[in-house]
C-alpha cells in the first residue's frame, strides 16, 4: 500500500507516539485523519500535518463510527493506525485490598475494545473500496512489549496489549478475502511526553538496561516501523518487537 496519497486515520495522533506516525506519514505525502479524545491536541496535529482533526473516544461505538466517515469524506481510507491507549500501575492486591474492578475495565476498555472497535469499523469500509493493486488497505495495531513481559503492577495494561496481539492473525486470515491486511507493533521503552518528564537520571537508567541501541527508543523509529508495514505487501498477521532487544524484569 502506497503511502504517498493515501488517506489514512491514526488514532492516539494528538501525542507521544500517534502525533509522531502522523507527522512522519504526513511527511511522505500521505493525508492524514488525526484522531484523539483531546480535540485541542488533534487539532494541533491536524495543523501540522495538514490533515483533519478528528475527536472522540475510540471505545464509543456511535462516535467512532462517526469519525470512520468523517475521515472517509477525503477518499477512502487506505490505512488505520491503532496508537490511542493508557497505561496503569497497580497490583492486583495492594496495600488496600483488591484492585477495582473498574480500573481493570478501563484500561482494556480504551486499548482492546477501542483499537478492535476502530479495526471494525475501517475494515467494514475498506471492504467496500476499490482495489489499489492486489489489496484494499492495511491496519496497524500498536501493542507492547509488556504483551510479552508484563511486570509487577501492569497485569491490566499487559493483558491489554496482549489481547492486541492476539488479534493479528485471525484478524488478518478474515480480512484476507478483501484484501486487508493486518500488522502489530510492539514498541519497547520509548521517549515519549510521559518519560521526558522524569529525571534525566532515571530516564539514563532505564535505558542502560536496554542492550543496544542501549537508549530510549525514538518516536520517529515507531513511526518508520509503523510505515513498513503499511507499504511493505507481503507482510501480514506478523507483530514486530521493537525495542532495542530489552526484555522486562519483573519489577
Amino acid at each position: 500500500m502506497r503511502v504517498e496519497g493515501a488517506n489514512i486515520l491514526v488514532t492516539g495522533a494528538g501525542s507521544g507516539l500517534g502525533a509522531a506516525v502522523a507527522r512522519h506519514l504526513a511527511q511522505r505525502g500521505a493525508h492524514v485523519a488525526a484522531l484523539d479524545l483531546n480535540a485541542e491536541a488533534a487539532a494541533a496535529t491536524a495543523r501540522a500535518t495538514g490533515g483533519m482533526a478528528l475527536a472522540c473516544d475510540v471505545a464509543d461505538a456511535d462516535a467512532a463510527a462517526g469519525a470512520v466517515a468523517r475521515a472517509a469524506e477525503a477518499g477512502p481510507i487506505r490505512a488505520l493506525v491503532n496508537c490511542a491507549g493508557i497505561g496503569t500501575a497497580a497490583r492486583v492486591v495492594g496495600r488496600e485490598g483488591a484492585m477495582p474492578l473498574g480500573d481493570f475495565e478501563r484500561v482494556i476498555r480504551v486499548n482492546l475494545l477501542g483499537s478492535f472497535n476502530m479495526m471494525r469499523l475501517v475494515a467494514d469500509h475498506m471492504s467496500r473500496s476499490e482495489l489499489e493493486g492486489e489489496e484494499r488497505g492495511a491496519i496497524v495495531n500498536t501493542a507492547s512489549v509488556a504483551a510479552f513481559d508484563g511486570q509487577v503492577g501492569q497485569v491490566a495494561y499487559a493483558a491489554s496489549k496482549g489481547g492486541i496481539v492476539s488479534m493479528a492473525l485471525p484478524a488478518a486470515r478474515e480480512f484476507a478475502r478483501f484484501g486487508i491486511r493486518v500488522n502489530t507493533v510492539a514498541p519497547g521503552i520509548f521517549l515519549t511526553p510521559l518519560l521526558q518528564e522524569l529525571p534525566e537520571q532515571v530516564r539514563d537508567g532505564i535505558a542502560a538496561a536496554i542492550p543496544f541501541p542501549p537508549r530510549l527508543g525514538d518516536p520517529e523509529e515507531f513511526a518508520e516501523a509503523v510505515r513498513f508495514c503499511i507499504e511493505s505487501r507481503y507482510l501480514n498477521a506478523e507483530v514486530i518487537r521493537l525495542d532495542g532487544a530489552v526484555r522486562l524484569p519483573p519489577k
